[in-house]
């Protein structure tokens, strides 16, 4: 994929620093070790982290200035990184899905970034561009039915948006059936060093839990 980063979004974030993680996947129902895994670091974040310290952390502080300059609001319309770990930090647990979202989940946990996880074969095009979300843009979230992206920050596809760090499109989930994967780390705050051991994090994982071998990324 090659994807491009608007005028309005680099106007915006400046500093912006994006991963495009590429690789062949076998998907499964659900992965006992995965699942370990997201327990233990549950526990990690409960003992160290509050729902308000948890904004200050450095990739969803940075979302939520973004959201709040496009003029959205990041406490109706939380980043998923929050989402996800406020919801650890109330001692709920996460929805178990499938193990390649589950993976994601897991990693957008692990540094604070909104990540979004896609089939790669059900995108329109070989271009993704980072935009702004429109008034009345047509936007089915996962789970959530028809989405007011309007001022979120979204990647579009030749046909139109496919993720948010709010939510990702129904049309380009990940299924049982992926085989070709797509992960989009949004770096807001321009950490580079973070966003590339986050790729990382996200190849080392999806060799040890989906069969991946030769997986890929690029900063851009």
């Amino acid at each position: 994929m090659k994807i491009i980063v608007s005028q309005e979004i680099e106007t915006i974030c400046p500093g912006f620093v994006g991963a495009c993680v590429e690789a062949e996947v076998v998907n499964t129902p659900y992965s006992e070790g995965l699942w370990q895994e997201i327990h233990a670091l549950g526990e990690q974040l409960r003992s160290s982290l509050t729902t308000e310290s948890l904004k200050k952390l450095s990739g969803i502080a940075a979302t939520r200035r973004v959201y709040k300059a496009c003029g959205k609001d990041p406490s109706r319309y939380r980043p998923a990184s929050e989402a996800l770990i406020r919801r650890m930090l109330q001692g709920k647990e996460l929805y178990q899905i499938d193990t390649l979202v589950d993976l994601i989940n897991l990693a957008s946990i692990k540094y604070g970034y909104s990540i979004g996880g896609f089939d790669a074969n059900k995108f329109v095009g070989d271009t993704l561009t980072l935009g702004i979300g429109k008034t009345g843009e047509p936007y089915e979230g996962i789970g959530r039915g028809m989405l007011n992206i309007e001022g979120l920050p979204v990647y579009r596809d030749a046909v139109g948006g496919v993720g948010t760090p709010t939510s990702d499109n129904e049309r380009t989930k990940i299924t049982l059936s992926t085989t070709r994967l797509c992960v989009l780390i949004n770096g807001y705050d321009g950490n580079e060093t973070q966003v590339r051991a986050n790729a990382d994090y996200i190849l080392h994982l999806l060799c040890y839990y989906c069969q991946s071998e030769g997986g890929t990324y690029f900063i851009y």
